[in-house]
């Protein structure tokens, strides 16, 4: 069965699912717990105007994403403030924006865009060394904001306006924790690709969250999720030579599906 880790390229692609796994395992259950997932989704969009930047400057595309999905972050997190409009409609907005973006810099950039496809469905076997080091220093960054901000975070996931109250800057502290996620976005678009990161941003933290609301728990139990199922995942893409963004995400799926089953058999 390991017999699929001799080669290079699936042993990079095995570091780069449990780095995937970390952030989506920490950042998730923050999404989860707070609701934000469609915001979420609004960010890993709108960073698709920073892989075509990428492609437009002729930088490494995901070290662009970086500042275009931190920035696209704190717009959409303020400009429904800023703004007499609803959030889900600024969300909407630079969602679109972004994408269009991103098309239009594609169009000006010299010459044919290799390895479009895989930043919008994944191409996690073709990790190269320099993007796992990118992974490393992003999860280095997620885990160090956390640590530094868990119960800041803790506060304004379950209740914003009491966190208030209580002193703490809710909306710098929900401002940051939208930049946790524009970060972990770009960790998982090489894995999953933009169209299916959501699926891996949430489903581990809502398997995980069915069985406990232990904060610390939630994220273990996610981490270890995330990188059991994404192997399990890649193994299977390996072996019946499938798409490994678009399979890790079915194995993903079919593991949510089970575990509401497993809920419902338990507590019945």
């Amino acid at each position: 069965m390991l017999e699929f880790l001799q080669y290079q390229f699936m042993q990079n692609a095995f570091i780069a699912a449990i780095l995937v796994s970390i952030s989506c395992g920490v950042v998730g259950t923050y999404v989860v717990i707070k609701k934000i997932v469609f915001i979420s989704g609004g960010i890993s969009h709108a960073a698709f105007g920073g892989i075509g930047l990428g492609y437009l400057l002729g930088i490494n595309p995901v070290l662009s994403a970086i500042p275009f999905s931190v920035f696209s972050a704190v717009l959409m997190g303020s400009l429904g403030k800023k703004v007499e409009i609803s959030e889900d409609t600024a969300i909407g907005i630079l969602w679109s924006v972004g994408m269009a973006l991103g098309i239009i810099f594609i169009n000006l950039s010299p010459g044919y865009a290799p390895d479009l496809f895989s930043y919008l469905f994944g191409s996690i076997l073709t990790v190269p060394y320099q993007d796992l080091l990118i992974m490393v220093v992003l999860d280095l960054i997620i885990l160090g904001t956390v640590g530094l901000f868990y119960r800041e975070f803790a506060a304004i996931s379950f209740d914003e306006e009491f966190a208030e109250v209580m002193g703490v800057p809710s909306h710098l502290i929900y401002i940051i924790l939208l930049g946790l996620v524009a970060l972990s976005v770009v960790v998982l678009i090489k894995a999953v690709g933009i169209i299916l990161i959501i699926a891996l941003l949430t489903i581990p933290a809502a398997i995980s969250r069915q069985f406990t609301h232990n904060i610390p728990k939630l994220m273990m139990t996610s981490v270890i999720l995330g990188i059991i199922l994404t192997s399990i995942g890649l193994w299977l893409s390996y072996l019946f030579n499938l798409a490994s963004g678009a399979t890790i995400v079915l194995v993903l799926g079919v593991a949510f599906f089970v575990s509401a089953i497993l809920k419902k058999i338990w507590y019945d």
